[in-house]
Formats: C-alpha cells, sequence, structure tokens
C-alpha cells in the first residue's frame, strides 16, 4: 500500500475489521516553554522521557544528569475514577494535566583517570519500576553508572507545644533562662562573680514551691509533607562502553544495560555484581562490523529480550538457552534490494531504538529514514514501514557533513498497538496508522499551536502551511542559519537540521503523548 505522507511508502499490520479513523490532535500542556530569542543551555535540553505503567507519572532527564518528575492531576481532582469520567465523555478527562513534582541531581560529571576520559553527566536512559507503599522507584543512567532511585513523601515535623505550660514563661524566654537572669550575680573583691542561681531557683515567684507538678513532653505534629530523593543502589563499573539502554524485567527483580558491545543482567538488589549475557566483541577489534544500537526486554515473558545492532538487525534471545546468549533464537532483518547500496546504506541502516508492543506480539525499530513494524513470528521482514521523512534522501551528503545522519531518534506505540510515533528535524513528529488499511499519517510540530497537521498522505506537489518560526530553537556557538542547517521538505516547507524531536513517549493506556523539543516538554493528546 503507497502513502504515508512524505512521499513514502506504508503498509500496515492485519487486523480484522476496518481501520480506526484518523487522531486529532490537540496541544495540552507545555513545561520549560521558551521565550522569542532565549539562548538554550546546553545542560537544560531533554535527553530523555520515560512514562510509568500507570500513566500518572512522567519522568525527564537532562544533559546536566537532572532528573525532573511530572505528577498527572486531572485525575485527582475528579476522584481518581477516569473510567468514570470517559464513560461520560467528558472532554476533562480526555484532556491530560500534569503538574511538576519534583526534581534531583541523578549523576554529576566525572573523569576517569585510567582512561583520561570525561563521562559526561547526561541522562541516557530513564526506567520507572514498580512502586510500593506509596514511594516511587526508578533507574537513571549516564554512559557509565546506573542509579536505583527511590522518591517518597517524607512529612516535616516541628514542635507545637513547650514542656512548661506557656502561663509560666516570661516574656519571650523559658522559665529556666528567666529564673537564671533575674537571679543577682553576687560579685567577689577582685571583680569576679559567682553564679548562684542554681540555688535561687526555688524562690523564683514563677514556679510554685516543690516545683512543677507535672512536665509535659514536647508536642510534635506534622504540617507539610516534601519530596525526598534518594539513591538506593549505584550500578558501576560494569561497562567499557557507553551504555545505551537499560530496561527492566517483567519479574520486578532484574534488569539489563546494554552497551556497544555487551549486555549485562543485574538484579536490583546486588549493585556489585552483574552477569554478562551478550557479548559481540571479537577477539581482533579490526574484526567489528557491527554494535548493539539499543536493547528491551520482552514486556510479559521475563526470559526474551530483544537488541538491535548498526546492520539494521534485530535479534531475539531466549534467557533459557544458555548462560551466555551467543546465538539468537531469531533474526530479523530487511535484506537489500539490489542495485540500491550506496556510500549511505549502512549509515542510516542502523537501529537507534526498539520498543516492544505491550502484548509483545510486536517489535517497532527506528532507522534514520524509517519506522519499520516486526511480527515476532514472522522473520520474512517487517509487517510494516512508514517514511518518516524521505523528502531528505537527496540531502544525504549535508547530513553527514554535520554529523546530523549520526541522530538517534526514538520511537514509541500507543497501547492498543493502532499507531506508531517518531519524530523528525524543525521539532517535528510523525503518527502513523498502522493497521491494515489505515491512511493515517499525522505530522504535528511542537509548538502550542500545533500547525502542519496532516490526515491524509498529500502528493509532493501540494503546498501545505509553513513552520512556525515561533518554536524555532536559538543555535548555540553561533552556528546561524547557514545554507547547510536549511532546506525545503516535499511540500516546499523549511526544515531546520538544528532543530530536532529526538525524545517521545507514548501514554500506556491513552492517546497522549509527551515529547521534548531541546529543554521544552509538549504533551499533546487526542
Amino acid at each position: 500500500m503507497n502513502g504515508g505522507g512524505g512521499g513514502g511508502g506504508e503498509s500496515a499490520v492485519a487486523l480484522a475489521g476496518p481501520p480506526p479513523p484518523a487522531l486529532e490532535w490537540k496541544f495540552s500542556q507545555v513545561f520549560g516553554e521558551r521565550t522569542a530569542g532565549e539562548e538554550v543551555q546546553e545542560v537544560d535540553i531533554i535527553s530523555a522521557i520515560e512514562f510509568d505503567k500507570s500513566g500518572n507519572h512522567l519522568a525527564t532527564g537532562d544533559r546536566g544528569g537532572r532528573v525532573v518528575l511530572f505528577e498527572r492531576t486531572d485525575a485527582k481532582d475528579h476522584g481518581g475514577n477516569r473510567r468514570d469520567l470517559e464513560m461520560m465523555d467528558s472532554p476533562v478527562s480526555r484532556h491530560p494535566e500534569f503538574r511538576y513534582k519534583t526534581e534531583f541531581q541523578s549523576h554529576e560529571p566525572e573523569f576517569d583517570y585510567l582512561k583520561s576520559l570525561e563521562i559526561e553527566e547526561k541522562i541516557n536512559k530513564i526506567r520507572w519500576c514498580q512502586t510500593a507503599n506509596g514511594s516511587v522507584f526508578l533507574l537513571s543512567t549516564n554512559d557509565k553508572t546506573i542509579k536505583f532511585w527511590k522518591v517518597q513523601e517524607k512529612k516535616v515535623k516541628k514542635i507545637s507545644e513547650m514542656n512548661v505550660d506557656p502561663s509560666t514563661t516570661v516574656g519571650n524566654s523559658n522559665v529556666a533562662s528567666s529564673s537564671i537572669s533575674s537571679a543577682p550575680k553576687p560579685h567577689l573583691a577582685n571583680g569576679g562573680c559567682i553564679d548562684k542561681s542554681y540555688n535561687n531557683l526555688s524562690s523564683d515567684s514563677s514556679i510554685p514551691q516543690g516545683g512543677v507538678p507535672s512536665l509535659r513532653l514536647p508536642v510534635v505534629t506534622s504540617y507539610d509533607t516534601s519530596l525526598v530523593a534518594r539513591c538506593r543502589r549505584v550500578y558501576a563499573h560494569a561497562h567499557d562502553y557507553h551504555i545505551n539502554s537499560i530496561s527492566n524485567n517483567s519479574d520486578g527483580e532484574t534488569f539489563i544495560s546494554a552497551d556497544d558491545l555487551r549486555i549485562n543482567l543485574w538484579n536490583l538488589e546486588i549493585s556489585n555484581q552483574s552477569f554478562n549475557i551478550v557479548d559481540v566483541k571479537p577477539t581482533n577489534m579490526e574484526d567489528l562490523t557491527e554494535v548493539i544500537t539499543s536493547a528491551e526486554f520482552h514486556p510479559t515473558h521475563c526470559n526474551m529480550l530483544a537488541y538491535s545492532s548498526s546492520k539494521g538487525s534485530i535479534r531475539l534471545i531466549d534467557l533459557r538457552q544458555s548462560a551466555l546468549c551467543d546465538t539468537h533464537s531469531k533474526l530479523f532483518e530487511e535484506h537489500e534490494v539490489p542495485g540500491t547500496r550506496s556510500f549511505f546504506t549502512e549509515i542510516i541502516a542502523s537501529i537507534s531504538d526498539i520498543k516492544f508492543s505491550n502484548g509483545g506480539r510486536h517489535i517497532l525499530s527506528r532507522d534514520y529514514m524509517t519506522l519499520k513494524l516486526w511480527d515476532i513470528n514472522m522473520d520474512a521482514g517487517p509487517v510494516a514501514t512508514f517514511q518518516v521523512h524521505e523528502y531528505l534522501r537527496p540531502k544525504l551528503c549535508d547530513l553527514y557533513e554535520n554529523d546530523s545522519i549520526f541522530d538517534k531518534f526514538e520511537c514509541c506505540l500507543s497501547g492498543d498497538g493502532l499507531r506508531v510515533a517518531s519524530g523528525s528535524y524543525s521539532n517535528l513528529f510523525r503518527v502513523f496508522g498502522s493497521t491494515t488499511g489505515s491512511s493515517e499519517a499525522t505530522t504535528l510540530e511542537a509548538s502550542k499551536n500545533p500547525m502542519r497537521r496532516q490526515t491524509q498522505p498529500a502528493p509532493p506537489s501540494r503546498p501545505t502551511r509553513s513552520i512556525s518560526s515561533l518554536t524555532r530553537v536559538v543555535r548555540r556557538g553561533g552556528a546561524g542559519g547557514g545554507v547547510e542547517n536549511q532546506g525545503v521538505d516535499a511540500n516546499g516547507n523549511s526544515f531546520d537540521f538544528a532543530t530536532k524531536l529526538l525524545h517521545m513517549a507514548w501514554h500506556p493506556t491513552e492517546n497522549s503523548i509527551a515529547c521534548a523539543a531541546a529543554n521544552s516538554l509538549y504533551i499533546y493528546y487526542a
């Protein structure tokens, strides 16, 4: 089937029944919005986004090593029963509202003196863990170190009553201080003095003869609550190369971390030991032909995981087969069409991100030009291919020279598996329908007023509205609007390589998307 907007073809997942109607996406919220002409600081650029399983919490990480948590508020405002509200078709129930909850410094910059290597504090990935007793737990990682965080509410306690009756105090002082200060201090001949206040306590008029009849303990009451983030464990010194992925297991006890050549299995309770389950490092590094780019556990089968490579392949492995998974149980790759190979073929084939569908039947992968949907029971090829920005193909030379061709775009699926999404340049992201016969291909801009909405595939010559310049990021370091950073897409709209939407997350149960444009977090709903 042809279509998909942007001049590319697409196929779809074979599902029973007619395809659902295209969604009408609307702006919901923005956090950290930039003002016109504002310089974006490098440390403020968002580098990771993740919803928790309930969708009531959202976490972002940035290049400055900070993790910011947001909490869903619209469900709480209506008693928390969102299902009843949705049955009433209330517009409030469909409009997600989040509020800033807390933030903490997860990682600090480090320096490896043995390798003379600077380790950035940038957060590469965030993964939510199971909640317990009102506390939330999450994993965050930079290039080398993974940390396990616990965020909980703690009550601020203050003393509301003192241990003496206020009527027995003099002025602003307590009994002891008033009795001491009221007692005269006889002076010695040499100018010294003798403190006999302890002998005068019984003569103080504020204390009855025989002492205080009853001594009350201080009364402590809770006035307010504050959120406290505490690092429970640090998983370090297990990766020689940069960590690109972490993924929780469905058993709730283990997780994996992946770098370019190895995947390690950890127990959440054990921070000083991990098991190497995948090792693709050759004996001679000159023989290295591909590296691991992303890895993820199956959402329901604790023994299965998948990882992608720079050659555009996905391998499914079963931990029950052997301790070291040198061999894969299934290999998913698309065979190259004869006569289409070029200098850029291997570069744009590299998979930057993979995601399992909620049921675990499909895997979504993102390479530089396309989204591909794979059925784990069909390894002959992808069951769906979506062209994200095919109009950039003539610009691959420019993209290679300014290193944009190495940008790593993330991908996401809706909870029901009916749609997929990924980002592009000029702060655009695209949403595709993945069902048979669906022509849904929506292009949205990260903005308060999402322009360039296109729900039906259009021919390349069809004119559409241009991108609003209000949301364009001010480029750092004097990298002004040079010719190498700008171009025109198939619809005649200008695009900018310097503004890119790399990170996105789809709400697990609703049609809501969170995406990051530089230091701004945008949330949309349909």
